[in-house]
């Protein structure tokens, strides 16, 4: 199996989580949209999907093997929820370079979908209670 067969499967894998179980984790989903959030706005970018489209080769490198030590780090220590969060920001952010494939490429449009609604309901809910 390639490295980018490999991928793919373990992309399908987190996606459909994500949409069968993952979304329904509250606590998972604040994860994701708070550290989403965070990384966009470092980047002076709308959003998530707008983070990517913006981001530059060495910022994607150097975000990639943060994601790996931080999430391995999550996992280690039994933070799951948070290793989770960051594993689907490493899928996402990997898939855009898998972008000659129809197939990746939908299902990265369909992932940053899900990642930038919980950027916006975590900056909703995260304007609403300093209010």
């Amino acid at each position: 199996m390639t490295k980018e067969e490999e991928f793919k499967q373990r992309f399908v894998a987190v996606l459909k989580d994500l949409q069968e179980s993952g979304s329904k984790d509250n606590e998972a989903m604040w994860l994701l949209g708070s550290l989403a959030s965070d990384l966009a706005d470092d980047l002076k970018a709308a959003d998530w999907s707008a983070a990517k489209r913006g981001m530059h080769q060495q910022t994607y490198s150097t975000l990639l093997k943060t994601f790996e030590t931080q999430g391995t780090e999550h996992h280690r220590e039994g933070r799951a929820k948070h290793a989770y969060a960051i594993q689907a920001l490493a899928i996402s952010l990997i898939a855009r370079t898998q972008g000659a494939d129809p197939q990746m490429a939908a299902g990265e449009a369909l992932l940053d979908q899900i990642i930038d609604y919980t950027v916006a309901v975590y900056r909703r809910e995260k304007k609403a209670r300093a209010n």
